[in-house]
């Protein structure tokens, strides 16, 4: 059953009861599709130039991709620049999971417009797993001069506030009552704390991150400038905190944490309450 206001149950073309993402692939391509598009915010389509109830633009190229297998709970949402090829504008991927929980996986944004930085390939050019394969050094610090976090290869759209109530009222109208996540880095956990989640495992954690770059603390100490990434100051913002514990300066690497959403409820979690805002 549907808790948030206004929202409803979603239903199939018969009009039978929708309870999960494996019941949705079960559906034809079409109506598969019909199902899922209700995750794209409206800026997107703008951005991409959709035709209107389309997932093409007007000289009718496809530029929406949607993975959905039979047999499978999980989605997987691509939105190219070009058809086959440019820039990955938006790439979403979610999962149901065995407690009825709904799995936010991966959510990426970016601004095709924008500059590219190499930071997801080694300085071979080799594919990094979000640097836990090595990293881009020179390309990390073109990243972070021009504003952007720890993995991110473009600026972004700013499309997240618009995309994450799509997710929950679908989430809702699944009748499930729990977004999961698993944060990849330091500013994507501020960052989900932003949209109301609270933390199934790390909050023990983020709380003492947020210690320890106090004065006097571990992490304070060892902004000493002996990298760039590890510069006095950096302790005031999300961005110079992530990069920091991204270049290392914690005790233990960035892992294990854990996040989630109830449907229709903000946790009210601030891990990072004296920190200084960025323009972006």
């Amino acid at each position: 059953m549907a808790l948030l206001p206004h929202n409803c149950q979603l239903l199939d073309a018969a009009g039978r009861p929708l309870t999960s993402l494996q019941a949705i692939n079960r559906l034809d391509e079409s109506e598969k599709e019909r199902v899922y598009s209700v995750l794209l915010p409206q800026r997107l389509r703008d951005v991409l130039g959709l035709a209107e109830g389309s997932l093409c633009n007007a000289a009718g190229e496809k530029l929406i991709r949607i993975i959905a297998p039979k047999g499978l709970s999980l989605v997987r949402i691509e939105a190219r620049s070009k058809p086959d090829e440019g820039v990955t504008v938006f790439f979403l991927e979610l999962s149901d999971t065995q407690f009825h929980q709904m799995e936010l996986s991966f959510c990426i944004i970016r601004d095709p417009h924008s500059p590219h930085y190499a930071v997801d390939v080694d300085e071979r050019g080799v594919n990094n797993w979000f640097a836990s394969h090595g990293r881009n050094i020179p390309e990390e610090l073109r990243a972070m001069r021009a504003g952007l976090f720890p993995n991110q290869t473009h600026h972004g759209l700013q499309l997240f506030a618009a995309f994450f109530p799509l997710l929950e009222r679908f989430t809702d109208a699944l009748g499930i009552q729990m977004i999961v996540a698993e944060p990849l880095s330091y500013d994507n956990a501020i960052r989900y704390e932003k949209y109301g989640f609270d933390y199934l495992r790390g909050r023990r954690l983020m709380l003492e991150i947020d210690r320890e770059f106090q004065p006097g603390g571990r992490y304070f100490s060892r902004l000493d400038g002996s990298s760039p990434f590890r510069m006095p100051g950096m302790e005031r913002t999300v961005s110079g905190r992530s990069w920091a514990i991204h270049d290392g300066i914690m005790d233990q690497p960035w892992d294990e944490v854990q996040i989630y959403r109830i449907i229709g409820v903000h946790a009210g979690i601030n891990t990072f309450p004296g920190r200084e805002e960025e323009k972006r």
